[in-house]
């Protein structure tokens, strides 16, 4: 008889949103929460592939669970997109697993535990769950869609995700209106490619821009809608326009840019040049003068020049961010990229990593000196670690903010801005 549980996530958001939705089914059956993996009687474990060192931490933890079920029973799960990606080979290596589940199949987990001779395995058509929502937090995801068309040369998602397919409109919408009767105070709207978004009904086509609309009109209480990940090449004026206009969307957005050279922005198949990206940003910053930006940049890709790389630099610099998130290119098995030739030594990649990182440091102080003053909205995170009478926060820029004070989690007060010590920015709440 299974009677608890033990989920471990891997990746991405989606991955976070989707194990909440387990969660919920699973709860919802009358499992409760293990304290730990060892006295669960079944793990799952919600896989990533965008990296080999997510799958290696996952190969890693298989062997911990085998040693697990020599002491008692315990049903081991691998699901998610490397689970989608191996299938049954994973079980070849791992006898351990008992069952495999790609990313379309998530959803059967339950039913596999409570009738497994019954369960059917393998889904063509990947579904979205009721709710994402995890009981008691103030910020919660939102699916949207899922899937990727793209093929970039270096990434393995559309092979572990499938195509593009987008959530009917008025799911999303009751979504957000239940976790605005919850007290959630922002949501992130999620989809590999989020602008993307395209939902055909009744001879009407709803796009990303009029769905950000929609959400925020139903959003009473909720203070910041935020959305990831956007792909430049889908970045129209159109949304621009209902960022610039709706006050509830964040004003700070994560557009990845991989690299600032067009011909390595062609070999990664991203379908767009450098001239045209730094256009879209220096026209969000033209529209929208508060905003702030976040950023993915690879470094290292086959045959990158040192001029090349040079030209990221550039961009980079152009571009301004107060978050990037940076990483050297890994071939992955089963994209294009892995065959391309001339492919950069790893100590040099290891190199250009290690210098773009310490550049990007300078432009992080730099953006977040700029903002040390005024006052800004922030939402309670939690206590302080390092002192207890002050509380962490952040604001709609995403950045985090010590200050004094106690305030309950996932309450919103004002704090004047007055420093900044590390990446976190210190301040006094106004009264």
């Amino acid at each position: 008889m299974i009677r608890s549980y033990w989920i471990e996530t891997y990746g991405c958001q989606m991955n976070i949103a989707e194990s909440n939705a387990l969660e919920l089914q699973l709860k919802g059956a009358g499992l409760v929460p293990a304290k730990t993996a060892e006295e669960a009687d079944c793990a799952i474990l919600n896989t990533c592939s965008v990296r080999k060192s997510a799958e290696n931490r996952v190969w890693g933890r298989l062997g911990l669970f085998a040693h697990i079920k020599t002491l008692h029973p315990l049903t081991l799960i691998v699901t998610g997109c490397m689970a989608q990606r191996l299938q049954e080979d994973l079980k070849d290596e791992a006898p351990q697993v008992d069952y495999v589940l790609g990313t379309n199949d998530k959803h059967k987990i339950l039913e596999v535990l409570v009738s497994p001779e019954s369960a059917e395995l393998r889904t063509e058509a990947y579904s979205f769950g009721t709710s994402y929502y995890h009981e008691g937090e103030y910020s919660s995801y939102i699916p949207i869609m899922n899937g990727c068309n793209n093929f970039c040369s270096y990434c393995i998602v559309p092979y572990v995700r499938g195509r593009e397919v987008s959530r009917p409109v008025e799911e999303i919408l009751e979504e957000v209106r239940f976790l605005d009767a919850q007290g959630v105070k922002e949501i992130t709207l999620l989809g590999q490619n989020v602008n993307s978004y395209h939902y055909e009904e009744d001879g009407s086509v709803l796009t990303f821009p009029s769905l950000l609309e929609k959400v925020c009109s139903v959003a009473v209480n909720i203070e910041w809608i935020r959305f990831e990940s956007p792909h430049p090449k889908d970045f129209s004026d159109d949304l621009i326009k209902v960022i610039k206009e709706q006050e509830k969307v964040a004003k700070h957005l994560h557009i990845p840019m991989q690299s600032g050279n067009t011909r390595i922005l062609g070999l990664m198949n991203r379908k767009y040049t450098r001239e045209r990206f730094l256009t879209l940003v220096e026209t969000i910053k033209r529209e929208i003068p508060d905003a702030t930006f976040a950023t993915d940049v690879m470094v290292g890709f086959p045959s990158e020049t040192e001029e090349e790389y040079q030209d990221t630099i550039t961009a980079l610099d152009q571009m301004g961010c107060i978050e990037a998130f940076m990483y050297y290119f890994n071939p992955r098995e089963g994209t294009a990229a892995v065959s391309f030739p001339a492919e950069v030594s790893e100590e040099e990649r290891g190199r250009r990593l290690t210098d773009l990182i310490a550049f990007q440091h300078k432009i992080f102080v730099r953006e977040k000196t700029k903002r040390t003053h005024g006052l800004a909205k922030v939402v309670v995170n939690a206590v302080s670690r390092n002192d207890k009478k002050q509380m962490l926060g952040r604001t709609e820029h995403n950045e985090m903010v010590v200050f004094d004070g106690s305030f309950a989690v996932g309450s919103i007060v004002t704090v004047r801005l007055t420093g900044l010590k590390g990446n976190t920015y210190t301040g006094t709440v106004e009264n």
